[in-house]
């Protein structure tokens, strides 16, 4: 039977990285915590001693490292869920296992040189969202294969594959105007990311296509978790400042909490304030009223990365690539048409 890490999360509530790294015995982990998950493996019909032989020697792992720079934007959430979901699946599929580690901006860089040596790894996925061109150099010389997810660093030579950020902005963007709302306002992660900016060049280019002049008070920078994102917007509403008709949101997490400080100022979604948001993640379709959002093929991100990957692994790779995973609007019940005022 093959191991799913989403099933043995989904069963025990918790993330599929503690599941992996519990299954792994890897530090980071409660020993109860361990039990439970060493238990309900047991209990789905997994063979729990065949699992363990994963990172011996007869079988070479995928080590997935997941950089964490402030821990705002990388967190527990639907979105890396379904991105680590994508890589276990692929690794499996070819034969190899998947490791999962943690990685502090302030922790000693030594650790990843140590764990390169501890088994038969096959190459290695970063997790970038967070990290700068220089937090990468650590990889350079570990003399095995590297792809880099979810962010691109032109000077950087590996692979990436990442979300054609530009491209979901700009059509989120042009969406809000073709519903004609020309006082378009940005609700933007005050984390500085890659991710971020090239959103915020998708939604400014689609703004100057359309002929539309920018204010910069229409810009709202907020913390990019749901909490702090409702309280900052909490906290801009009290100022009293004049709102634009619609909002366009670096992701959904940020235009959740912002919709939760709206409806407590007593504005209504869509009839006073229209959003869109970016991830398409789990709960905008289930909040009140669902979110207008850009989807990401998270799965398939993970998935591309993996498969890249062991092109290295296996092959004879000259070229560095870099893949771009494009992006779909989905529609629903958080955007209104503006009608035009006659007269």
């Amino acid at each position: 039977m093959t191991l799913k890490l989403k099933d043995i999360a989904e069963r025990l509530n918790i993330s599929q990285a503690t599941v992996s790294l519990a299954l792994n015995n890897r530090p980071g982990v409660s020993q109860e915590t361990k039990e439970k998950v060493l238990k309900v493996t047991e209990e789905m019909g997994y063979n729990v001693n065949i699992l363990s032989r994963n990172t011996s020697k007869n079988q070479k792992s995928i080590r997935f490292v997941i950089y964490k720079k402030q821990g705002l934007v990388v967190s527990d959430t639907p979105f890396f869920s379904a991105l680590i979901e994508g890589i276990d699946q692929e690794a499996r599929d070819n034969g190899y296992s998947l490791v999962i580690t943690y990685l502090k901006e302030k922790e000693n860089k030594a650790e990843i040189k140590k764990l390169v040596k501890e088994e038969p790894l096959g190459g290695i996925i970063v997790l970038a969202t967070e990290a700068e061109t220089q937090d990468l150099k650590i990889f350079d010389k570990l003399n095995v294969p590297v792809v880099v997810l979810d962010s691109y660093f032109r000077d950087a030579k590996y692979d990436t594959v990442v979300i054609n950020n530009m491209q979901g902005s700009y059509q989120g963007t042009c969406y809000l105007l073709e519903k004609g709302h020309t006082s378009i306002g940005y609700l933007c992660g005050s984390i500085r990311i890659n991710n971020f900016e090239e959103r915020k060049d998708g939604f400014f280019k689609a703004l100057k296509d359309h002929n539309i002049e920018w204010n910069e008070k229409l810009a709202y920078p907020l913390e990019p978790t749901m909490e702090g994102a409702y309280r900052d917007m909490a906290r801009i509403l009290e100022t009293g400042y004049k709102l634009p008709t619609a909002f366009f949101s670096d992701n959904d997490i940020i235009a959740c909490g912002s919709m939760k400080a709206f409806k407590e100022k007593g504005l209504r979604i869509p009839e006073d304030l229209s959003i869109v948001g970016f991830d398409d993640m789990p709960f905008s379709k289930i909040i009140d009223p669902a979110l207008t959002t850009i989807k990401v093929y998270k799965q398939s991100m993970g998935r591309l990365a993996v498969k890249r990957l062991i092109e290295r692994i296996e092959g004879d790779c000259e070229a560095f690539v870099k893949a771009e995973v494009n992006t779909e609007l989905v529609e629903r019940k958080s955007v209104l048409k503006k009608e035009r005022k006659d007269g």
